[in-house]
């Protein structure tokens, strides 16, 4: 699944590849591993979610 929606990204998968910008390279993989994996909705709430949503964001290259 291709997705720009951290937060979707790390409650549907177990694993997320962050891209640099173009000439897009693999930056980071993270291994997703949440407690209670359930359904995404669920997966928000396990307490590791914020940790991963902000070392992915850490990670973007984010121009604003």
């Amino acid at each position: 699944m291709v997705t720009h929606d951290i937060a979707e990204a790390i409650s549907m998968s177990d694993r997320v590849i962050v891209l640099s910008q173009r000439p897009a390279t693999i930056k980071n993989i993270y291994e997703i591993k949440l407690t209670n994996k359930s359904t995404p909705i669920e997966n928000r709430k396990c307490k590791e979610f914020a940790k991963y949503y902000d070392l992915i964001w850490r990670d973007l290259d984010v121009h604003i």
